[in-house]
């Protein structure tokens, strides 16, 4: 079935040769090549099917079809022998270039008798020779074919590496990775990894390197101490190999890689990643390579005791680890045995002993951000709970636990929640019988209990509508149980999760009232109460009010939360109850920050953790310092903060529940590491925060901290973590699936689209974004964020030279923008595709390029309106308000502003004329704007930070003047006392290139 309409010319015959060359290769492109050739044959005139065979060959190459290569090549030959003028000087070297294919080819396939393998060695020798070219090609396949069968490559080698190169001969890349491994398999890892130091470096390059040396490099360099370099190049070599059929045998050592380092879970991770290569990958040898790989890492996997997790393997069942590595093994096995028959020796075998004999390397290497083990992995496994400081074992006896469950939750302690986790699944069973006991009570007791344990975990994942109505429920069970203490504790929390399940900041305030009189109404008609109950309700009501407040920071509501307060903290000093005298102290010393009072706040937290240290509840110290840390950087202390934040931290390791929200606290150290200068350690802390959120199924905020990191870890560089990542991330099912937000889904590609631009992989980059822009073209809700992607992904089109596509993503970002204005970015972006039009096109390119800068320009105009309005209106408000510090004038003329600006728009837009002009060659257009430019910016002073720009623009200014126009004279005159007046301000940096055209200029005068 043909995939797209037939060419009916050869024209358009090799328009869709040129097309299908740019396809990924894989089957779709295979497919298409297969139908080219049918239509090539169709056309009188041969050498069109010539062009149709070689791009066959090429799809069955790298789209792992061995089988099929040499059947192409034959026919190419055929017509080669029987019309050799058909071939120019191009086509007869890809034909004698191809015979290497073949020979590789027929290498991996062991039903190819070692005598064919031979003739045809043979065959391409005496082509060579007939045709006069160099046999060092000739030799290197003849290496090859000894290195695989493991007879006379010593020898074979030398008679290869010894020859000069030819112009048939591999790439240099590709021949340093033959050479290294010679080495490598002579166990010689040093001399190894010096031959491939100029690939590893990136010095070299081609289709498939560095990617190839990189999987054979990897151990080496663990086994000579390169470690980090080792980790470095697992993740930028494995992103160059996944998923493609082609490299199956370099992602087998990537999985190979994984499981020698203690990093396993990535190991399952990778390897469903890559689970089409189970079926794609027609090559045996390439099968067997991926195949050995993947064994190796099962093995070690079970080995850890892991054998039923669920694994990734061969398409139409599902695979646990054990199951798979049994197939893997057999499959495998057999293909070595097929390779040795057709060798006659056990080279092949012996190479996939050695690596499964192989031990690990390292018991553990943090690969990636999100390093995890073989337990966090587990579905049925979950992360084993921290130890309990009390070290009380959960009672074993039912009545007991029952009653240790209630006695530990009218305390409020955290081991509360381990009990009824423990009851849930007792009540739960088939078999279950409640106790005959009045101690214990009835059944439908514990049933509401334990509905409000349930409760109250929906509420902790901000499921407030789950929340409330579970805690109705509960409330009911309570009163039919005869409890109308707790139901009426049950139907307050319901009433403050109903109240924060408003909407904006307005609507929750009056709910929270609301919710507040209500409650007032509950308790005073609930009499009889126990006094922990009673403190309970006390702290709801006080907790309604410093809610409020939050919302609001109105001063009129400070006053109410703090009556309330003294309320809770009167009744339960006098009754004792510990756990509501620190939560009420707690909170006092939050409304003082809520209230911007952070020296009052710091004073009440102090004298709390104070109380807490010598009378307890141990428990609320981890929550405590949390929030003095808090306090801490809002006073701008971070070393204080970071103090408090790790000892929240460790301390809430020693209980078995919940003392603190340990993602919250992960993140607070994050923050505080960033003020202290250390983002590797914050980098750490927040992805270890998203797991926390991870695995208590707080899904929303575990990938938004991990969009966090991978921006964070773009801003410092580490691109290819940023990527693996995000790669992890996007992997996991509900996200692959389109579960979750999908705003949320497409900032992670988004933060993962710039992670490959910066990495340069402009192609992939542009993928994305070209994708992104064209979902988010439909967001009618936030046609800003629209406005961003289009107007990147238009630059990066741009960086391709696709102008016709940029133009139209940038005028889809023009569009968005009146709707949600974005005036410094896609000014920015419409300047830069500007610079690159005319910067690749030159004068052709100019129209184009200025029509961009019009566009800014407009864009400018409408930033400069809306400063100028926004200045009227501080103005207006600055008088209103009687504002006569100049210094608060200064910070209120901060806020509200709806972009953050640099340097005017109008300036950049000036040099941004000249420089396009300059590339143009509209040498006077360009003077005139610089000019302006310059006189927009004004002179420098001594302690003014754009002195560099200023200087830049004087330097084009002289290029275009000096060089272009040939005006020597004042060239050098505007440049001598451009470098004068920056020496006189100090800025001696400043003046290195000015002086350095200075030079020039004099020298060709």
């Amino acid at each position: 079935m043909p995939t797209a309409p037939h060419p009916q010319s050869t024209e358009e015959l090799y328009q869709a040769l040129q097309a299908n060359d740019e396809r990924p290769y894989g089957r779709a492109r295979t497919v298409t090549a297969e139908e080219l050739v049918d239509v090539a044959e169709q056309f009188e005139e041969p050498v069109p099917l010539i062009h149709a065979l070689l791009e066959l060959q090429e799809a069955y190459t790298y789209g792992s079809e061995p089988r099929k290569s040499p059947v192409v090549f034959a026919r190419l030959l055929n017509l080669f022998d029987e019309q050799p003028d058909l071939f120019d000087e191009r086509l007869r070297y890809m034909l004698f270039w191809r015979f290497k294919w073949v020979s590789n080819a027929l290498r991996q396939l062991p039903e190819i008798p070692l005598t064919g393998l031979r003739q045809w060695l043979t065959e391409m020798r005496e082509r060579y020779e007939k045709a006069g070219l160099g046999l060092q090609p000739y030799y290197g396949e003849a290496y090859q074919l000894a290195a695989h069968t493991g007879e006379d490559a010593t020898l074979a080698y030398e008679l290869w590496a010894s020859r000069t190169r030819t112009r048939f001969s591999d790439c240099e890349a590709c021949e340093i990775c033959r050479r290294a491994c010679h080495h490598l398999t002579a166990g010689d890892d040093e001399r190894a990894l010096a031959v491939w130091e100029p690939v590893l470096a990136g010095k070299e390059s081609c289709q498939e390197e560095p990617a190839r040396s990189v999987s054979y490099a990897l151990l080496p360099l663990l086994r000579t101490g390169r470690v980090e370099r080792a980790r470095e190049l697992h993740l930028a070599g494995y992103r160059g190999c996944r998923r493609n059929p082609s490299m199956a045998g370099e992602v087998g050592r990537h999985l190979e890689f994984c499981a020698l380092t203690g990093n396993e879970a990535r190991g399952l991770e990778l390897l469903a990643e890559n689970r089409n290569l189970f079926d794609e990958v027609d090559s045996p040898l390439e099968q067997l390579d991926f195949l050995t790989g993947v064994e190796v890492l099962l093995q070690r996997v079970e080995s850890l005791g892991h054998g039923e997790l669920p694994a990734a393997g061969h398409p139409g069942r599902t695979w646990t680890v054990a199951g798979l590595r049994a197939e893997v093994r057999t499959r495998a096995d057999d293909l070595a045995a097929r390779f040795d028959t057709r060798n006659g020796t056990t080279t092949v075998s012996g190479h996939r002993r050695a690596r499964l004999d192989r031990g690990p390397l390292l018991d553990a290497l943090e690969l990636t951000l999100r390093t995890r083990s073989l337990d966090e992995v587990a579905p049925a496994a979950p992360a084993p709970a921290p130890t309990s400081r009390t070290g009380e074992a959960v009672p074993e006896s039912l009545p007991e636990l029952i009653l240790r469950a209630r006695a530990l939750d009218e305390k409020g302690h955290p081991d509360t929640r381990a009990c009824w986790t423990r009851l849930r699944t007792l009540v739960a069973a088939p078999d279950y019988t409640h106790p005959d006991d009045p101690a214990v009570g009835p059944l439908v007791l514990l049933r509401a209990d334990l509905l409000a344990d349930e409760a109250s975990k929906a509420g902790e994942k901000d499921d407030h509508a789950e929340a409330a109505a579970l805690h109705e429920e509960a409330a009911a069970l309570y009163d039919e149980a005869g409890e109308p203490g707790h139901a009426a504790v049950e139907r307050g929390t319901a009433l403050l999760a109903e109240a924060e399940r408003a909407e904006g900041a307005e609507a929750k305030a009056a709910a929270l009232t609301e919710a507040h009189a209500t409650m007032v109404r509950l308790h005073e008609s609930t009499t009889g109460l126990p006094p922990y109950q009673e403190a309970r309700l006390l702290r709801l009501r006080a907790t309604m009010l410093g809610m409020r407040l939050q919302w609001t920071r109105s001063e009129e509501h400070i006053a109410p939360v703090l009556a309330e307060l003294d309320l809770l903290h009167t009744f339960a000093t006098r009754h004792d109850v510990a756990a509501q005298i620190s939560g009420g102290l707690l909170l006092r010393a939050t409304t003082h920050a809520l209230a911007d009072d952070l020296p009052a706040a710091l004073a009440e937290t102090d004298a709390l953790l104070e109380r807490l240290r010598t009378q307890g509840p141990d428990w609320h110290l981890p929550r405590t310092l949390g929030l003095r840390g808090r306090l801490q950087l809002g006073l701008r202390d971070p070393q204080a903060a970071y103090t408090d934040f790790a000892e929240a931290h460790r301390l809430a390791g020693q209980w078995q529940g919940d003392t603190i929200d340990a993602s919250r606290v992960l993140a607070d150290l994050a923050e505080a590491c960033m003020h202290l200068g250390r983002p590797d350690e914050a980098l750490r802390h927040l992805t270890r925060a998203a797991e926390v959120d991870l695995r208590r199924d707080r899904r929303f905020d575990a990938f938004c901290t991990y969009n966090n990191a991978a921006r964070l870890s773009l801003d410092l560089g580490r691109v290819e973590d940023c990527i693996a990542l995000l790669d992890s991330v996007l992997a996991e099912p509900d996200v692959a699936a389109g579960e979750l937000d999908d705003r949320l889904t497409a900032q992670l590609r988004l933060t993962r689209a710039r992670a490959l631009r910066a990495g340069e992989d402009l192609k992939a980059a542009t993928a994305e974004f070209a994708a992104l822009a064209a979902e988010s073209a439909g967001w009618d809700d936030d046609p800003g964020s629209h406005a961003m992607i289009a107007a990147e992904t238009a630059v990066l089109l741009g960086e391709s030279g696709e102008f016709d596509r940029a133009r139209e993503a940038a005028d889809q970002a023009i569009a968005a923008h009146r709707l949600a204005p974005r005036h410094e970015p896609l000014s920015n972006s419409l300047r830069e595709l500007a610079c690159l039009q005319a910067q690749q096109q030159g004068p052709d390119g100019l129209p184009a390029a200025l029509a961009y800068l019009a566009d800014a320009g407009r864009i400018a105009d409408e930033a400069r309106i809306v400063d100028e309005a926004r200045i009227v209106e501080e103005a207006r408000i600055a008088d209103e308000a009687r504002i006569v510090d100049e210094a608060r004038e200064a910070e209120h003329g901060t806020q509200g502003e709806p972009e953050t600006r640099g340097p005017s728009l109008e300036t950049a837009l000036a040099y941004e004329y000249g420089r396009v002009n300059a590339y143009g060659g509209a040498y006077e257009d360009a003077l005139t704007a610089l000019e302006k430019a310059r006189t927009l910016l004004g002179e420098p002073g001594p302690q003014d930070d754009w002195a560099g720009q200023w200087a830049e623009c004087v330097r084009l200014t002289g290029v275009v003047e000096g060089l272009y126009l040939k005006r020597t004279a004042p060239a050098l005159t505007r440049l001598d006392a451009a470098v004068s007046h920056l020496t006189a301000l100090g800025h001696e940096e400043e003046t290195a290139p000015l002086t350095s055209l200075a030079a020039r200029l004099r020298d060709e005068e």
